[in-house]
């Protein structure tokens, strides 16, 4: 089951890498914070697979804590949207809509198969492979959010409907981090 799981893991990882660079240069080019914090987010996911790769091959008291990091890395694009949004809030002007949402749309297509290829395999290897899956699961619906951001900002000339759906990225990233937290502390509670 571990091999399915470090196939799956690996494939994933790749995947989010190859996206990142793509939404991460539109989110620039067009000052999209809902974009922003969804390709730091694509980053994070790479990160978190590579991580996940390595520590299936550790003794299981080592995987719990390597998922209590990951809820702490989980973390990490929340921060940087606030940062972003920040920003935004000193200078606000709406993103491109177009390429907002067909950013989104491709972020939505690779998340989705993200999705599918771990909704096999995350109850092998414990915390770890439900992180991979809820990192990708809660991708997909940031990326549903980001199209209508850019839907609604086409239509309102705003910079609220992005603005906002960054924020939701980084509550939900939130959420991600304290269950993987919870499920690897409930790990480490059963081995003692």
């Amino acid at each position: 089951m571990k091999d399915a799981l470090r196939k799956a893991v690996r494939v994933v990882a790749l995947l989010n890498l190859a996206y990142f660079g793509v939404e991460f240069s539109v989110a620039l080019l067009i000052g999209s914070v809902s974009l922003f914090a969804d390709s730091i987010d694509f980053l994070e996911d790479a990160s978190i697979n590579a991580l996940i790769l390595l520590a299936l091959a550790w003794s299981a008291p080592r995987r719990a804590v390597v998922s209590k990091v990951l809820a702490g890395i989980i973390l990490i694009p929340g921060l940087a949207t606030v940062w972003m949004a920040w920003q935004k809030f000193a200078l606000p002007m709406p993103p491109a809509p177009l390429p907002l949402s067909l950013t989104g749309a491709g972020a939505l297509l690779v998340n989705f198969v993200c999705a599918l290829i771990l909704v096999r395999v995350r109850h092998h290897g414990g915390s770890l492979g439900l992180a991979a899956f809820l990192s990708a699961r809660n991708d997909v619906l940031a990326d549903v959010a980001i199209i209508v951001a850019g839907l609604v900002t086409g239509y309102t000339l705003s910079v609220w409907p992005d603005l906002l759906v960054g924020l939701g990225i980084a509550i939900l990233n939130a959420g991600a981090a304290v269950d993987v937290y919870t499920a690897a502390g409930k790990e480490s509670d059963a081995r003692i």
